[in-house]
């Protein structure tokens, strides 16, 4: 029972570690896990993910913004890069596999990085095909087992390709297969349903709890204003 406690308050030092965003504690934490023999697969899912996923709803409550968020992530990977190693670690989709990329013409790629670090904390795998994406790329993406296919834009001028993809992957016989989840600062829940999207998220916390939903793991939010 002790040993239990023992566990559970240094995965909980860990995940405050990451909220606090202290990578080299992290990294110190990580090496106390190995040196104890505790499960490495245990301290980044109860550890490392759970501060995550803390970080998230602060975001989302607005109670810390971008570069928090972006610090606290560079911590979790601080001791997920020790973790990993020792665990012979490989990302596996036990919830689904979730494509991410920003649409051609848009290279603003914060805010999809920071879902990134929140869809990979929440359980699912994640193929991050970056910023600037052509149209093929996306569809091509798709086509290899992928649960979930999200789309992000920063620019008003760039949304119109937000449609485009979900035409093309209609077109390719993917859909409803392929679910399509919309994001982005001048995107709305309105967009989303205009372009035949099956979910839109504001944020990234929000983005986790909508691919959840698409995937039967939660409840989401829907695509409601």
């Amino acid at each position: 029972m002790i040993e239990g406690m023992a566990d559970k308050d240094l995965f909980e030092q860990l995940a405050e570690a990451v909220t606090t965003m202290k990578p080299e504690l992290v990294a110190e934490l990580a090496r106390k896990v190995l040196e104890q023999g505790l499960s490495p697969q245990d301290a980044m899912t109860q550890g490392l993910a759970a501060g995550m996923r803390r970080m998230g709803e602060k975001f989302a409550a607005k109670e810390c913004f971008v570069p928090e968020v972006l610090l606290a992530s560079k911590a979790m990977y601080a001791g997920f890069d020790i973790l990993s190693k020792a665990a012979s670690y490989k990302p596996q989709a036990t919830k689904g596999k979730v494509i991410l990329g920003v649409v051609q013409g848009d290279i603003h790629d914060i805010g999809k990085n920071i879902v990134k670090v929140m869809v990979q904390a929440a359980g699912f795998e994640v193929i991050d095909l970056g910023r600037n994406v052509p149209l093929p790329e996306f569809v091509k993406a798709a086509q290899n087992g992928a649960a979930v296919l999200g789309i992000s834009s920063l620019m008003t001028t760039t949304m119109p390709r937000m449609g485009k993809v979900v035409e093309a992957l209609d077109k390719a016989g993917l859909r409803p297969g392929v679910k399509v989840i919309v994001g982005g600062a001048p995107v709305t829940a309105q967009f989303a349903r205009n372009i035949g999207a099956d979910g839109f998220a504001p944020d990234a916390h929000a983005a986790v709890l909508e691919i959840e939903r698409l995937t039967g793991r939660g409840e989401g939010l829907g695509t409601r204003d």
